[in-house]
């Protein structure tokens, strides 16, 4: 018996599977990155993983729509920031559309120009090792060159379209 050549079509409505991958937490990261021109790029996202140990390498993906997708297409290197507990407003201000998201924003100079979080619980420096256009997204794989993290800071999470903190259980 051969399998089927494609997927059926989905039995549930955009709302609804959106509602169900609301039930996954996770945590909340800014990608920043910054152009062949100098100018500072960023984004809060939630779809980041870890990819493999050896080599070390994560992926995050981004809609195609998005206004930032030609420089993190173009750029060598970008960063992955896991935001820390007290950086709600930080994550809120990276998911506006049209925002001043870079006003009185602590950083410093990662690998390639992107700017690395002040407060950041974890920092990740990649490079841009490759894409993949999947959906109405792009999947981006990062080479991991450096990466920091702070012991004992707790970190922002986001299930169910809100923000929590942990506890352990």
């Amino acid at each position: 018996m051969n399998p089927p050549r494609k997927a059926q079509p989905p039995s549930f409505s955009a709302r609804e599977f959106r509602a169900a991958l609301g039930m996954f937490a996770t945590g909340v990261t800014i990608v920043t990155a910054r152009t062949a021109q100098g100018e500072l790029v960023g984004l809060t996202a939630n779809s980041f993983n870890s990819v493999s140990l050896d080599p070390p390498l994560v992926l995050w993906s981004l809609a195609r729509a998005a206004g930032s997708l030609p420089a993190f297409s173009t750029g060598s290197h970008y960063a992955i920031n896991i935001l820390a507990a007290d950086q709600k407003d930080l994550a809120e201000r990276f998911a506006l559309k049209g925002a001043d998201r870079w006003g009185g924003v602590g950083f410093a100079e990662g690998a390639g120009g992107a700017p690395l979080l002040a407060g950041a619980a974890a920092s990740f420096e990649c490079y841009n090792r490759s894409r993949y256009e999947e959906g109405d997204h792009v999947i981006f794989v990062g080479e991991v060159e450096r990466c920091t993290h702070r012991g004992g800071a707790s970190p922002l999470l986001f299930h169910g379209g809100r923000f929590f903190t942990e506890h352990a259980l």
